[in-house]
């Protein structure tokens, strides 16, 4: 039982912050710096707990965040109640693996349901896809800036998204917003000049003043080699007996920069950027030829500006090819933004890459709008790749609720001691439109009983999380109608039933620490 109430505190923590008219938590981590969110996921990788349940449900919402992106708060409010409501239960004597299996069944049946409760949508169908991850950012600070978060949200990944080849015929989507989709946080500015640019930037300038700032429709080259002359592995000593050889030595060093230069010039590139570094020598060589050089890319940077550009990153200067040139981009140029200087390649025809420029007051604003922005595309990814919604608001659960109070009903005979398990996991289910009830103020028993009785007739009722009144998911107006992406409900559904049924599970904890150490 210690158990029990140790995961209930843990969701305690996060209840106010789930649904539009959510608190924030500001937490101080053991740096002494200060983060301000709501995103359950950020909130308890901070919290420092030494209680084993405990530290398990805080895995949960991290387990949640990789898998789907969204919907960490829902899973560890759900579980929290999942366990609460075997408490009773524990007390009247039925045994935990008893519990364990009624809270299985009680799974494959909401699986069921929720496929039945799926709608499929359009990816092209701008409208439905906004109100997508409206759902997701209305919970979230950045909500006051509604539109923009979910455009720059749906453009990025929209456009990172792309057809892979797995055989000859059938393909897959692949959308890696954690690769491709780059965030540049530059403080200053405002929030609304947020934009997803059409190609990428990043944060470097030329490598020599007289170098061109900006280049329009240019021939772009990428290296992942250094432009100076090679050292030796180890320590290397020459002795020299004669003056003239010493001069041969420097003349041939300078002979191979000038060669390395040489053949970079050959194929008449307008950029060159490199991930490793590039010496005086070879950036006057470069300058000369009126070449525009840039060091220590990183190596993701670099990728991305291939993805963008389509170039070929090329590892050894003699075997460069014509195909290697990215010539994609429209407009290359070196800009100050705040006091630093970024270099945009923009205007690039069909990139599969993108970087999003945020600007905004303080770093902390920033950070709470790039966590919102992760958590929005990674909404959109779910859809693309599995194009179906369920009703939000609270609806799914409700319907699931009354579904799985039905079949506990109805199979009373087969299912035996396995329906008051059964029925738990229904009234378990009723906490997210109740939080979403308490959280928006509204009269919590008075709307649970009358959403209750919308579900007898439609499962697509549920909370408008704002005001706290009922709303019909599929008839209400666009703007106010809340879905949730099916990939995300499915998996937070799964994920809080075994987590509770691992933690129901668990009957003594034995500490591994002797005496002497605590």
């Amino acid at each position: 039982l210690s158990n029990i109430n140790c995961a209930a505190a843990v969701s305690d923590i996060v209840t106010s912050t789930l649904g539009p008219r959510a608190m924030l938590k500001m937490l101080l981590d053991p740096m002494g710096g200060v983060v301000i969110t709501n995103d359950a996921n950020s909130i308890l990788r901070e919290v420092d707990v030494s209680h084993p349940a405990a530290k398990q449900m805080i895995e949960l919402s991290r387990a949640q965040d990789e898998e789907v992106g969204d919907g960490t708060t829902s899973v560890i409010v759900l579980t929290g109640e999942l366990l609460r409501v075997a408490a009773p239960l524990l007390e009247q004597k039925i045994h935990p693996t008893l519990i364990v299996r009624g809270y299985a069944k009680a799974l494959d049946a909401a699986m069921l349901e929720c496929e039945r409760l799926a709608k499929t949508v359009d990816l092209e169908d701008k409208q439905t896809m906004a109100n997508l991850v409206n759902s997701c950012v209305g919970t979230k600070f950045s909500s006051r800036w509604g539109d923009l978060v979910v455009d720059l949200a749906l453009e990025a990944t929209l456009r990172v998204a792309r057809d892979v080849h797995i055989t000859e015929t059938s393909t897959k989507k692949e959308v890696d917003v954690k690769r491709y989709a780059k965030v540049e946080k530059v403080p200053g500015g405002d929030l609304s000049e947020c934009q997803v640019l059409k190609g990428v930037t990043f944060n470097k300038d030329v490598t020599h003043p007289r170098m061109r700032r900006r280049v329009e429709n240019p021939r772009i080259l990428l290296l992942d080699c250094p432009l100076e002359y090679k050292k030796g592995e180890s320590n290397a000593a020459v002795e020299i007996e004669k003056e003239e050889d010493w001069n041969a030595l420097l003349r041939i060093e300078e002979e191979y920069v000038e060669n390395l230069c040489a053949q970079i010039v050959a194929a008449r590139p307008d950029v060159v950027i490199t991930e490793k570094g590039v010496s005086d020598l070879a950036q006057h060589y470069l300058m000369k030829a009126n070449v525009t050089a840039f060091r220590r890319l990183r190596k993701t940077d670099n990728n991305r500006v291939a993805r963008a550009t389509g170039a070929t990153i090329v590892s050894r200067p003699d075997e460069i090819q014509e195909s290697d040139v990215g010539t994609k981009c429209g407009l290359f140029e070196v800009r100050k933004l705040g006091d630093e200087y970024f270099a945009f390649l923009e205007e690039c025809e069909d990139p599969k890459a993108c970087t999003i420029l945020l600007r905004g007051g303080s770093k902390d604003v920033l950070n709470e709008v790039e966590r919102n922005l992760q958590d929005a595309m990674q909404v959109v990814k779910n859809v693309v790749l599995e194009p179906k919604l369920l009703p939000g608001g609270g609806a799914t659960e409700m319907a699931l609720s009354t579904k799985l109070t039905d079949v506990a009903r109805a199979e009373a005979q087969d299912l035996g001691v396995l329906q008051f398990p059964f029925l738990a996991v229904a009234k378990a289910f009723e906490v997210i439109p109740r939080t979403l009830a308490h959280n928006c103020g509204a009269k919590i028993v008075r709307v649970l009983t009358q959403l209750k009785a919308k579900h007898q007739l439609s499962n697509t009722w549920g909370l408008d999380g704002t005001t706290g009144e009922l709303l019909d998911m599929a008839s209400a107006s666009h703007h106010d109608a809340v879905w949730d992406p099916f990939a995300v409900k499915v998996q937070m559904i799964k994920t809080a039933i075994e987590a509770a049924s691992l933690i129901l599970r668990i009957d003594d904890v034995v500490s591994g620490l002797s005496k002497s150490k605590k």
